[in-house]
């Protein structure tokens, strides 16, 4: 049995953690509540940071391996992918680990407690931080979080692997130059229709042993002090155990940003008394003042100290105790297996948007290839924001390089900054531009790199650039990469788009031979795109979020509301809609049929063939959608199951997905969940039900008519 499964040994943790606090005093306890939380000799107690980070591998303490991105990773949409890629992590943090402590280094990002995943959903397009989500839909992102956090936790049954926390508790996802004082609204239906689901999964699915609230208020609350968010819904609803940490800096923003308290006293004690248990920061180092005022009741306090040495007691920390995993070792570390996996796992997420027939390439027919724009020979392009330190990285110059070898020349631009109108302070202005018609004029095809990278989309204060503190101001190609593109094109040479970006652009596909959407894709990102559009590899990422023809449709940033957003409430037609990606080859499905028509309390299992139809082999991802008529204010319909399947080329696989009663059922606008009765329509292909989709893939989906008693 897993620990996190095992009551009687938690149990015996948390009461070895009462007798421990018991001995403390209470400026001991108050010095335990921060995140560098230091050392107490006399009570065996080393010094401990709690903050570290592992979004897509072990970040911000050196060499690891550096997978794609997370948006990318859920563009894969394979649960057992993100499995194996937490295992993994888990393995280069204890590896990192045990190094470290053998060292006594007890610095930050030097613990086992990763603040990952962020599960929040990545709503509106122009926000930078979506690059750290699974997208857009609350399912896919459940489904993905919850392996992530099981692989990263581990399955042992003495200890934990590592600690993962689900991260912003709850209605996250910008403006981010607003966060500190922004007041996000949200109805009771969109709480539980789409803002909550990822976190309720989390915590009752994959047992997650952290929760992080967010910078900003909902509805009112702070949500790092929030008794609605931390007390009636996630201890109390959702049954969770584990301990809540606030977000950096965030209980400051409660009498500095959103103004719900007067000084740090009050802060302190209302995110204490409302369930938070550790502080990013040093403000709870005012807890002391609270309790000797009588704001906060030591047996809170004493109660948080609980959930925290807990969590340390179930990592293996205390009394000398032996671990499995204390014998993991750095040759783990970014290893010759994990980078062969982190370039696999990179072919996966790539998703080719259009292709006109030119690919695959065939390198028999090329002489001189030509590489141009910002992201050509960019490490940053590669890896995203909360990264680690790959041993080593492949551009996309490098990688069509490495895998082109001499047979081939090469004509490299890097065109124009990602986001000035100049690369060199000196001169006039577009200074690359002569430089890349020639390049244009010497290729036989041409690779044109642009998107962004994390400097220009990321987190307030991390990026601080041009694009409003790391939120995107529009979906337009920033700077003078139009202008690039547009050179490309006109020059009548085959053009290969590719968008090394942690979001959704809006790109005019007229005039470009193919456009493949690269998200950030990790270390061995440009070997793995080298590999696919030669051909060696099969393209199988299907889109985790909308692409939107302009801002213009969507609703104000500020507007918390799902009405007009995502694929589940829009009514315009999307540029890419979710889930659509083109692949090599073609798949028909085919003896599509459920094993009845009245959803019972069983639900309904559908099963279906799936043909590769062309010459290559591929990876079909099966996407089962739901709509329940006759609801008012209800989703057009819902990603309610997916499965990844390989199918050789010519070949046929039998896939079955079991969609539980529960996929039938919605929130009312008091936010209860119901099982109306009546008729849904239960969607199987290998996209979306949209005009849009069929349009783009010349095929549709199969309906299949239930009946909901």
């Amino acid at each position: 049995m897993d620990l996190v499964n095992d009551q009687a040994k938690i149990e015996a943790f948390r009461k070895r953690a009462e007798e421990l606090v018991s001995k403390m005093t209470l400026e001991e306890k108050v010095s335990q509540t921060l995140n560098h939380a230091p050392a107490i000799e006399r009570l065996g107690i080393k010094a401990y940071d709690w903050w570290n980070e592992a979004l897509h591998g072990v970040a911000r303490a050196g060499t690891a391996t550096v997978f794609p991105q997370a948006i990318g990773l859920a563009a894969a949409f394979d649960e057992d992918l993100m499995e194996e890629l937490g295992d993994v992590v888990s393995t280069e943090g204890r590896a990192k680990f045990n190094i470290q402590q053998k060292f006594s280094d007890t610095d930050i990002y030097k613990g086992l407690t990763f603040w990952a995943p962020n599960v929040n959903i990545f709503r509106d397009p122009r926000w930078g931080r979506g690059q750290e989500t699974y997208g857009e839909d609350p399912y896919l992102t459940s489904r993905l979080g919850v392996r992530y956090i099981k692989g990263l936790q581990g399955h042992d049954e003495d200890h934990l692997k590592a600690a993962a926390c689900a991260k912003h508790f709850a209605v996250h996802s910008g403006p981010e130059p607003e966060r500190h004082h922004f007041n996000a609204i949200a109805s009771k239906q969109d709480m539980r229709e789409t803002y909550l689901p990822a976190f309720k999964a989390a915590v009752q699915e994959a047992h997650v042993e952290t929760v992080m609230g967010a910078y900003n208020r909902t509805n009112g609350e702070p949500c790092c002090g929030s008794k609605t968010l931390l007390k009636d819904i996630l201890r109390d609803e959702y049954g969770f155990k584990g301990h809540v940490v606030s977000d950096c800096w965030a209980i400051k923003d409660f009498h500095t940003g959103h103004m719900v308290t007067s000084d740090e006293v009050e802060s302190v004690s209302l995110a204490m008394n409302n369930g938070c248990d550790l502080n990013c920061g040093d403000l709870f180092v005012y807890l002391k003042d609270a309790v000797e005022q009588g704001m906060v009741r030591e047996e809170r306090l004493d109660e948080a100290l609980v959930n925290l040495f807990t969590t340390r007691m179930k990592l293996g920390m205390f009394d000398g105790e032996k671990t499995a995993f204390d014998n993991i070792t750095m040759a783990e570390v970014d290893s010759k297996a994990h980078r062969k996996l982190n370039l696999d796992t990179s072919a996966k997420t790539l998703v080719l948007l259009k292709n006109d027939g030119i690919l695959p390439l065939d390198k028999s027919k090329i002489r001189t290839v030509g590489v141009i724009g910002p992201n050509a020979d960019s490490r940053r392009a590669l890896v995203g924001n909360y990264e680690g330190t790959a041993s080593r990285y492949v551009t996309v110059l490098e990688g069509l390089e490495d895998y082109l070898g001499d047979d081939v020349d090469f004509r490299y631009s890097e065109g124009c900054h990602l986001v000035k109108d100049r690369l060199s302070g000196l001169s006039t202005g577009d200074d690359r531009i002569s430089e890349v018609k020639s390049v244009c004029e010497d290729s036989d095809v041409i690779f044109v790199a642009l998107g962004l990278d994390a400097g220009v989309e990321g987190e307030e204060g991390d990026a601080g650039n041009e694009f409003a503190s790391g939120d995107k101001i529009d979906l337009k190609l920033p700077g003078l990469q139009q202008e690039v593109l547009d050179v490309a094109i006109s020059s009548g040479k085959p053009v290969i788009l590719l968008l090394l970006v942690g979001s959704a652009l809006a790109v005019d596909d007229s005039g470009i031979n193919a456009v493949i959407q690269c998200w950030y894709p990790g270390a061995m990102g440009g070997r793995a795109i080298a590999e696919t559009v030669f051909g060696d590899r099969n393209f199988e990422g299907k889109l985790p979020v909308t692409f939107y023809r302009t801002t213009a449709e969507l609703p104000d940033f500020t507007d918390y509301a799902m009405k007009g957003r995502t694929y589940r409430y829009m009514t315009g037609e999307a540029l890419y809609p979710f889930g659509y990606g083109l692949s090599y080859t073609s798949f028909e499905y085919s003896n599509v049929k459920a094993d009845k028509t009245v959803a019972d309390d069983d639900g309904i299992t559908i099963d279906m063939d799936v043909t590769n139809k062309g010459n290559v082999d591929g990876r079909e991802t099966v996407q089962v959608y739901v709509k329940v008529n006759g609801v008012e204010n209800a989703p057009n319909y819902q990603l309610k199951g997916f499965k990844k399947v390989a199918v050789k080329a010519g070949g046929t696989e039998h896939v079955s997905i079991t969609l539980s009663k529960d996929s039938f059922g919605l929130f009312d606008t008091d936010g209860k969940f119901v099982i109306p009765s009546g008729k849904a329509i239960v969607y199987v292909g290998g996209q979306q039900p949209d005009a849009r989709s069929e349009q783009l893939l010349g095929r549709k989906v199969t309906q299949i008519e239930i009946t909901i008693p």
